[in-house]
């Protein structure tokens, strides 16, 4: 009578039935286990893949955001340097000067130089 090597014996070369029916249950356990891991696995691959693709669109949503807000704040910074430039430009000040605060040209020796 042929038997595999994996068979459990009673020492007689007699298959003992109660270790074959023990045997084979974990054996199922484990070979049922296996697709379940593997399903398991996969979903949780799945599951990150979506996931990372939802934060680079969310990414792309913030970066587009961003841009705006730097585009937009560029062009109010050109804005105030052109007023800024246009409020201390040396000729309207010398004319308000002369119209609000009445300030003329000093006269001869007025003007003190210091060493």
């Amino acid at each position: 009578m042929w038997r595999s090597p994996q068979e459990p014996t009673n020492g007689a070369g007699v298959l003992d039935k109660q270790r074959v029916a023990d045997a084979e249950p974990a054996a199922g356990r484990r070979s049922a286990l296996f697709p379940v891991v593997v399903s398991c696995l996969l979903v949780a691959l799945a599951l990150l893949l979506v996931w990372q693709r939802l934060r680079v669109v969310e990414l792309g949503y913030v970066l587009s955001t961003a841009a705006k807000l730097e585009r937009r704040l560029e062009q109010t910074n050109r804005e105030l340097k052109l007023e800024l430039a246009s409020l201390t430009a040396p000729e309207r000040l010398e004319t308000m000067a002369r119209r609000r605060l009445g300030l003329r040209d000093p006269e001869t020796g007025q003007v003190v130089v210091l060493p």
